[in-house]
This record gives structure tokens, C-alpha cells and sequence, in this order.
């Protein structure tokens, strides 16, 4: 499956430091990179419904991962999914009558887009899950050999109990774990399970639905194996940053991480948890269940500038949740003009310390709003005062372009 283009991202002077995001599972700060190379994983989308902008500040979220990495000197390989056979596809593809790979088809096609227009960097491997059975039949096997996997009727699930570590990513208790299993597609409530929260790693084949040959009979993959089957295959035994939405946390980065822990015999399989906040919209978390979404889409279809749209979204530290409304757009509508008025002047005050501002902002746990913050003290005073820099505009222009994905 092929991504998007990628812009080219403008040099800048010097490099920056080392980037430290909060790892959800610890709470602690931590480096993002140690070492000369980053392996990011994150979670792509199930296209029945994109992008709205819950989606958008999830990936817009890693992309300022990827690009203050990247601005450290360390080389970035970032690997994104697609979740393109799973019950809620199949489910839209029955109501509106479309088959689902078209549907799959024509979602990620404007996840694609709305990817494109926000400046997103593309991933270096975007698989989808159709394309990665054979990897996922592979894994499949190994957990089988490991004595992990049982069956209920036509299914195969694997059993908890096999990895001693489970439950050491999102950190919950028994009951909470529960709760959010049954809110998040699990099915703990099952008849013939060995524990309510086993997670199922292949679906049996049902009359109507896809389905391909696999060691476990007919049928398709469950949704916690394919990620950690494309990350295990494209970035190999350890992740440094797995990333997605905060609701990932358990069950889907929790079952995850176990079931690479049960293959490899050995924890450690992501090394950082990262987690962007959820956005509401009117009260309520965004969310198609509750069909309270704005899409990207339609906002660039209204004519809203998706610079604009990039702005708003990193207005919000990543880690928190907030909400959506139309005074976040319009702000970011003032500051992105704002900016532009500031960097069309033909010198300008000196740019060296706003630069290191947002370097050091950013390496400390993605602090967007700090980073914005700098931008806009460089040019309210350049909008009022002006200077003599010549070099000065163009040094805010690509360091908003490099660092944070927004032409000027």
C-alpha cells in the first residue's frame, strides 16, 4: 500500500536537543531516541469514516515527533498501518451497500489527502492489513508453538496468562481492564474463553465476510495482532515510540505488547508508550459512535486553510484532551495571518533565540504551545518594531515549516 508525498523539509541552522516525550505507562520523562536510529510505530486508521479531527491531532501529534527527532540529527524509520478489514468496515460497507474494499479504498484515499494537506510527513512502510496476513499467519504459528493460543469454536484466541507482564502498559485493575475491554471491542463476556480477557488473534470465516487461509483455518486476523505483526516485521524486536490515541492504551497497545511477549519469550517489544489526548466536540469526546465529528475534509472543502487547521490542533499540548470549537479555529486563523504578516517584512529582529526556544520546547515532551508561544512574541515585536536581520524572516519561516509543519 502506498502513502502520500512528503514535503521537503527546510535545513536549518545547527541542530537541536535531544527530544524527551512522557512514556504513558511510567509517567516519566524519557529520551524519544537514544540512539542513532528512531523506530516509531503508530496506529493508522480503520477506513470506513475519515479523518476527522480526532484522527488529525493523533498523527499531526507524531508528525512533530518525527520531524523534532529528525531536527536532533537522528534518522527516523515510522511505520503506519491500515486497518482495512475489521468489523466496523464491513459493518458501513453492508449499510450503505458498497463492497468494503472499495469503501477501504476510497477513506484512505482521503485519509491520504487530508495527510497531504496538513503537512504530514509520510511513514517509510504504510501496510495495510489485507496486504500482511502472510506476516500475520507467521506470527500466528509462533504463538501457537509457544502453547499460547486456544480455540472457541471457529476462533483462536490467546491467553493472557501466557505473558507475566500483561497489564504493565496502561496499568489498570481487573475490573477497570473489564470495563474498557467490553467498550472497545473485546468480548470478555464469551462462553468458553479460559479468561474474559483473552484476546482474539483470528476471526473463523462467517457466512458473507472475507476470508483467507491461515493455520487457524479459514478466516481474518484480529485487530491487536496486525499491528504488532507490520511493527515486529518492519522495525523488528524493539519500538522505540509505539504512538496513538490515549483509548489505544488498553486493550490495543496492552493485548500488543503481549502478544509480542509471548513470541519472543521476552519483554520489551516497545520501549515508550506515547499517547495523544482525545478532542471533543459539543460536550463530548469525538467519536463516529456518537457521530459527533468534524472532518479535515469538510474543512478544506469550507475553505479553511489547512495551516490553519495544523495551528489549532497544536494550540492543545498533545498529552492533554480538550475541545474542539470555533473560536480555537479562529485564533489560529489570527495567528497563522499574524505570522505571515511578521515573515513578509523584508528583515526582521534577530531569530537566533526564537529558534532555540522552539527547539527547546519541543524537546520537552512536544510542548506546541510553548513552541507557538515563542513565534508569536518574535512577531508581535516584528510586526511592531521590525529590525535590520535580513536573514531573520526566512529563519521563522522554515523553522514554522521544518519544526512544526506550517508554510509560511
Amino acid at each position: 500500500m502506498h502513502a502520500w508525498p512528503s514535503a521537503e523539509i527546510p535545513r536549518l541552522p545547527g541542530e537541536s536537543l535531544p527530544v524527551q516525550v512522557r512514556d504513558a505507562s511510567s509517567g516519566e520523562l524519557v529520551p524519544a531516541a537514544p540512539g542513532p536510529e528512531f523506530r516509531m510505530y503508530v496506529c493508522g486508521i480503520t477506513p470506513y469514516d475519515a479523518t476527522h479531527l480526532g484522527h488529525a491531532n493523533t498523527y499531526v501529534t507524531f508528525d512533530l515527533l518525527n520531524r523534532a527527532v529528525r531536527d536532533s540529527g537522528v534518522a527516523v524509520h515510522y511505520v503506519q498501518n491500515v486497518t482495512d478489514v475489521d468489523d466496523p468496515l464491513l459493518e458501513r460497507a453492508t449499510a450503505t451497500g458498497m463492497d468494503w474494499r472499495v469503501l477501504a479504498e476510497r477513506e484512505t484515499e482521503l485519509f491520504r489527502e487530508d495527510m497531504t494537506a496538513l503537512q504530514v510527513l509520510a511513514p517509510e512502510h504504510y501496510v495495510g492489513a489485507v496486504e500482511a496476513i502472510p506476516l500475520i499467519n507467521e506470527f500466528l504459528l509462533g504463538l501457537r508453538g509457544r502453547g499460547a493460543t486456544y480455540e472457541v469454536e471457529t476462533d483462536t484466541y490467546l491467553a493472557v496468562h501466557a505473558d507475566p507482564a500483561f497489564g504493565g502498559v496502561a496499568r489498570l485493575s481487573q475490573s477497570q481492564m473489564l470495563e474498557l475491554f467490553a467498550e472497545r471491542g473485546g468480548d470478555p463476556a464469551r462462553a468458553g474463553k479460559k479468561d474474559p480477557l483473552d484476546a482474539l488473534v483470528w476471526r473463523g470465516e462467517r457466512p458473507g465476510e472475507p476470508a483467507w487461509v491461515s493455520p487457524a483455518g479459514p478466516g481474518r486476523p484480529g485487530w491487536h495482532i496486525e499491528c504488532t505483526a507490520i511493527a515486529m516485521d518492519r522495525l523488528g524486536e524493539t519500538v522505540d515510540v509505539m504512538g496513538g490515541g490515549r483509548d489505544l492504551a488498553f486493550p490495543h497497545h496492552e493485548m500488543g505488547s503481549s502478544h509480542a511477549h509471548v513470541l519472543t519469550g521476552h519483554p520489551g517489544f516497545v520501549r515508550v508508550h506515547v499517547h495523544a489526548g482525545l478532542v471533543g466536540y459539543q460536550g463530548e469526546k469525538m467519536s463516529k459512535s456518537r457521530g459527533n465529528l468534524v472532518f479535515v475534509s469538510k474543512l478544506r472543502a469550507a475553505g479553511v486553510e489547512p495551516a490553519a487547521i495544523r495551528l489549532a490542533l497544536l494550540s492543545r499540548h498533545y498529552g492533554t484532551d480538550w475541545e474542539w470549537t470555533d473560536a480555537v479555529l479562529t485564533q489560529a486563523q489570527e495567528r497563522l495571518s499574524t505570522w505571515r504578516a511578521a515573515v513578509s517584512r523584508p528583515d526582521g529582529l534577530d531569530a537566533t533565540s526564537t529558534l532555540a526556544e522552539v527547539r527547546a520546547a519541543l524537546a520537552g515532551d512536544l510542548n506546541a504551545p510553548a513552541a507557538l508561544a515563542a513565534i508569536d512574541a518574535w512577531a508581535a515585536a516584528q510586526n511592531a518594531t521590525g529590525g535590520t536581520d535580513l536573514g531573520a524572516p526566512g529563519i521563522i519561516s522554515r523553522l514554522s515549516d521544518a519544526l512544526l509543519g506550517v508554510a509560511l
